[in-house]
């Protein structure tokens, strides 16, 4: 398996095609695999990079708790290692604030931006979602966490419809979940808790894509209006019918606008 070496800590990664680097960070619970339907379509046209950061997926687990800054510099590590020099940022959720804060700390690695259902403060509505989680965690009851968790994440008629594959995917997620696991979900959600760049998000000067639910309630439409009228550079993408896991609920919505974005960010019309 891939891993390179960051800080004494093994992380796992995973390269795909060739051209432009486009580098997608993981959700809360995610991990590269969560990835896997979007491969053979942005490959074929770009160079992909999934990566597990530290308590995510394969990689090492955290020794202690960390802020959010460590993935930041991890990332710049591997990135140098790696060779690239300059990439197009794509985060979802808990990592599409890591990506925020990579883009700040080191504005020239970064061509482009995009963030998708994620928000560029924790406040108390967050944060009050977040304790719940963390309670759920703390008790490593897998049925209660999977059960409140899972269906936070999707839309009413989705998880509806869906049922069936929901139901699969449970039974996916608790293979892996033991104490360890929960540890590093736990120490993940800490880790946001202190997160607030509302301040410097004019300070982001590339093209930026923001992409929306409209049915989302783990982090709502608002915050991630506040972050498109705070970049001068951004456009602002709302996908219907759909909650927190747009990129499972609406996937060919979700490519379209990536896609689409990527290819016109510099294109201006002549008016």
């Amino acid at each position: 398996m891939p891993y390179i070496k960051i800080k004494d800590k093994n992380l796992y990664y995973r390269e795909y095609g060739e051209g432009d680097v486009l580098v997608f960070l993981n959700g809360m619970m995610m991990s590269t695999t969560s990835w896997s339907p979007f491969i053979k379509f942005f490959s074929s046209e770009y160079k992909i990079l999934l990566v597990d950061l530290i308590d995510q997926g394969r990689s090492d687990k955290a020794d202690t708790f960390y802020t959010q800054d460590m993935h930041v510099e991890m990332l710049k590590d591997i990135f140098e290692k790696l060779g690239y020099h300059k990439v197009h940022l794509i985060g979802t959720s808990y990592g599409g604030e890591i990506a925020q804060l990579f883009t700040l700390k080191y504005k020239d690695m970064v061509r482009s931006l995009i963030l998708s259902n994620t928000t560029s403060y924790t406040d108390e509505y967050i944060k009050k979602v977040e304790k719940e989680w963390y309670q759920l965690a703390e008790a490593h009851d897998d049925n209660l966490f999977l059960n409140t968790v899972i269906s936070s994440v999707y839309s009413e008629n989705f998880y509806k419809e869906n049922i069936k594959w929901i139901e699969g995917n449970k039974k996916q997620i608790k293979r892996i979940l033991d104490k360890e696991w929960y540890k590093s979900f736990m120490r993940g959600i800490i880790s946001t808790y202190d997160f607030n760049v509302n301040n410097q998000l004019n300070q982001i000067r590339i093209p930026t894509l923001v992409i929306s639910s409209d049915l989302d309630t783990v982090i709502p439409m608002k915050y991630q209006q506040i972050i498109y009228e705070k970049i001068p550079l951004s456009r602002w993408i709302v996908i219907k019918d759909s909650g927190h896991a747009s990129i499972y609920e609406k996937p060919y919505e979700f490519m379209l606008v990536i896609l689409g974005f990527l290819k016109t960010m510099d294109f201006k019309l002549n008016k």
